[in-house]
């Protein structure tokens, strides 16, 4: 059996399963917060302000963040 994750949402520390991805820490932390990034109206970054993808595999010790979707989109250079 494999360890849980420790990871941190917002400043918030939880444990999730392996293999679990942002969203799925995301949805653990706050499931209101997690509905918000599937709808768009919320973006994810790193700990370093780089926007990730609701998909991307967490690994021990990650930080996410949860940035407004226009933060996102001036990241990118989107208009």
């Amino acid at each position: 059996m494999t360890e849980p994750l420790r990871v941190f949402v917002n400043g918030t520390g939880l444990s999730v399963p392996s293999g679990s991805t942002v969203i799925d820490a995301i949805e653990a932390a706050d499931p209101a917060a997690a509905a918000a990034v599937r709808a768009g109206t919320r973006a994810v970054a790193d700990s370093r302000g780089i926007p990730v993808s609701a998909d991307t595999p967490l690994s021990g010790g990650y930080v996410v963040r949860l940035i407004s979707a226009r933060a996102k989109a001036d990241a990118t250079g989107d208009e």
